[in-house]
């Protein structure tokens, strides 16, 4: 369990997934791999024709079909090579000591799940971002896969800038509660300013939970202030950080059950949803 893995496809983010990726290797003194897994499409030029035979599609034109499809794989596999080989340049030249590449075919859920073992942090970026706080629907590979993997997730969005500060959404949960801890032994964030949200009803209880995660974190040596807003976790928080100026949001991984999440949605996705800076998910 030493790796940083950046999963990176061809969409414009990849170079920040990078970028967020060489950050983490050099803050965890852990070496670097990126991962690309080609997964099959299927459309026009691909599906299987096999059944329109006797509609008297001619043999020469399957045969033809299934040439493009050969074809197309190998122009997929060949760029997939050489989009590794440019992000492996670019993140020896960020100033990683060590990286490699992998390229896989599959699905990427099950590519993760297979180095799993050897991975640290898993480093990749978000599609699409909603700014309605819904509850559901989040990119089907980000959500699968942090719903998959046991390691923290770290969801890249915009271009790469070098966080100054952090906030913890803590709502006083034991999922909240791992994730404080999972910060206070990490090198990863050590030495940035913190900042612990949580967004409810002003009670002694809430203050209370509030305090204490705020003496572990300070036990470990960081500074950090705590803010209890009103309302709802994926209304207040967005703007909140914003106007601190947070560069990272560190949340708990999906504390409930599937039932619970299926009738009353998941914070977790939620704010993944809306945040509009980078979110490290820890299980």
């Amino acid at each position: 369990m030493n790796k940083v893995y950046a999963c990176i496809d061809g969409h414009a983010g990849a170079v920040s997934v990078i970028d967020w990726s060489a950050w983490a290797s050099r803050r965890l003194d852990a070496p670097l791999e990126l991962l690309h897994v080609l997964e099959r499409a299927v459309d026009s030029a691909t599906a299987d024709y096999t059944g329109a035979i006797g509609l008297g599609a001619q043999e020469a034109l399957l045969q033809r079909l299934g040439e493009l499809d050969a074809a197309r794989g190998q122009l997929a596999q060949e760029a997939g090579r050489q989009m590794l080989a440019a992000g492996q340049a670019h993140a020896l030249a960020a100033g990683v000591s060590a990286c490699s590449t992998r390229l896989r075919h599959g699905e990427l859920v099950d590519a993760a799940l297979e180095i799993e073992p050897q991975a640290r942090l898993f480093v990749l970026g978000q599609h699409h971002r909603d700014p309605r706080p819904v509850r559901r629907h989040l990119d089907h590979h980000l959500e699968r896969l942090i719903r998959a993997v046991q390691r923290p997730v770290l969801v890249s969005t915009g271009a790469f800038a070098v966080p100054e500060r952090f906030a913890i959404a803590y709502d006083g949960s034991a999922t909240a509660q791992r994730a404080v801890e999972r910060v206070a032994q990490s090198p990863l964030l050590a030495g940035l300013p913190a900042e612990l949200v949580m967004a409810g009803r002003d009670t002694a209880a809430h203050r209370e939970a509030l305090a204490t995660a705020q003496q572990h974190l300070k036990a470990a040596g960081f500074t950090v202030s705590t803010t209890l807003l009103d309302g709802e976790p994926e209304q207040q928080l967005p703007a909140h950080l914003k106007a601190v100026g947070a560069s990272l949001l560190v949340i708990g991984a999906y504390g409930h059950t599937r039932i619970r999440e299926w009738i009353v949605g998941s914070t977790t996705t939620a704010l993944l949803r809306v945040s509009e800076i980078p979110v490290l998910v820890l299980r």
